[in-house]
């Protein structure tokens, strides 16, 4: 994908590195051989005619190669992936042969028609010429293959890095906001009332207090093992647990609507999604029991997920440092490369209607 970007950026051909390369291996071998093919010995007894032969022979080769390029890199924006590469091995190697024989009959055509050098056609000649062709082909193929495998190797290597990077730095923002001094004193002081006045209500808060700490470690060491994915219904129990401590200290001033059918539960998003666009939410507007903040969570009619809120926004400026929705958009961009998705992957944020809409993708 990345490849297919930067292709499709230039207009003009550019040289690629697989073209360097292939001029330093296959020029010193190449136009050596196909001079003796085409005049015998004769190529290596006179000096003029040797070094003649060998500027003509370089003139030919390094039009073969710049069309062998050419034609690669077209290639390559079509079949780009590693799993792609028996398709793309085949096609490079037929357009490769078919560009060396008729280079090569050409320059035979050229020798011929003038008597340069005191060419004189021999029997089988175009047949050496063909499987010349066919092995400038297969080196050829082999050099492009192995460069571009290696680039992809590398490409895929770096969004993973980066993907993984992307979730931990996300749990750890979360989890720092739910063990930071002011939310654990909200919480214990809610708690702290609860014993008091509500013994039972306060056993079931401790629980959901339970859930939530556990999730975000759960999420954490999935990260860790490379799991960048859960399931929507694993989600919204998370976000159930945590709207619950929400709802022990702000009472009515808060109200979270789930209707999400049961048809995608077993979607997938990446984990703690829901929880920090809940918690955007909360962050960024007025929370009273005259103005109460609605939070809901749907399925549109595009199928995508949307989180949506009343807009309400608070009158002192928020503190903020914008990394949930950035990080959120991150990681769909970096499972849509990593995945090589071609739907619509983006997040999208709209404000309309006094309400602030987040539509997610399902996976």
């Amino acid at each position: 994908m990345l490849l297919r970007q930067s292709v499709s950026q230039h207009s003009g051909y550019q040289p690629s590195l697989q073209f360097k390369w292939q001029l330093i291996i296959l020029l010193p071998c190449l136009v050596p051989a196909i001079g003796f093919l085409l005049l015998g010995q004769g190529y290596w007894h006179d000096v003029p005619t040797f070094l003649y032969t060998t500027l003509i022979g370089a003139g030919f080769a390094l039009v073969c190669q710049f069309m062998m390029d050419w034609v690669s890199q077209r290639v390559v924006i079509y079949l780009p992936d590693i799993e792609q590469a028996v398709k793309r091995i085949a096609l490079l190697f037929l357009l490769f042969f078919l560009i060396s024989c008729v280079t090569l009959l050409v320059q035979l055509a050229i020798f011929s028609h003038w008597q340069l050098f005191g060419f004189e056609e021999k029997p089988g000649q175009v047949k050496h010429l063909a499987i010349a062709a066919g092995l400038i082909s297969l080196v050829t193929v082999g050099i492009f293959e192995s460069l571009h495998s290696h680039k992809k190797w590398r490409e895929n290597t770096l969004e993973k890095e980066q993907l993984k990077k992307t979730n931990l730095q996300s749990q750890y923002e979360s989890l720092k906001n739910q063990i930071n001094p002011h939310f654990l004193f909200n919480t214990l002081n809610s708690l702290s009332s609860l014993i008091v006045e509500d013994p039972h209500r306060a056993e079931g808060f401790i629980n959901e207090m339970a859930n939530v700490y556990r999730y975000l470690l759960q999420s954490n060491e999935q990260a860790g093992g490379g799991r960048d994915l859960t399931s929507l219904a694993n989600e919204i129990v998370f976000v159930q647990s945590y709207f619950h401590l929400l709802k022990t200290r702000y009472g009515q001033g808060i109200s979270l609507l789930i209707a999400v059918p049961d048809a995608v539960q077993d979607y997938l998003l990446p984990p703690l999604t829901l929880q920090m666009l809940v918690e955007n939410a909360i962050k960024h507007n007025v929370i009273h029991t005259q103005k109460p903040l609605m939070i809901k969570i749907c399925l549109a009619e595009d199928g995508r997920l949307e989180i949506q809120n009343n807009l309400q926004p608070r009158n002192s400026r928020v503190l903020s440092n914008g990394v949930g929705l950035s990080n959120i958009s991150e990681k769909y961009r970096l499972l849509a490369q990593q995945m090589r998705i071609a739907d619509d992957m983006r997040v999208v944020v709209s404000k309309e209607g006094g309400q602030f809409v987040v539509s997610l993708p399902l996976l």
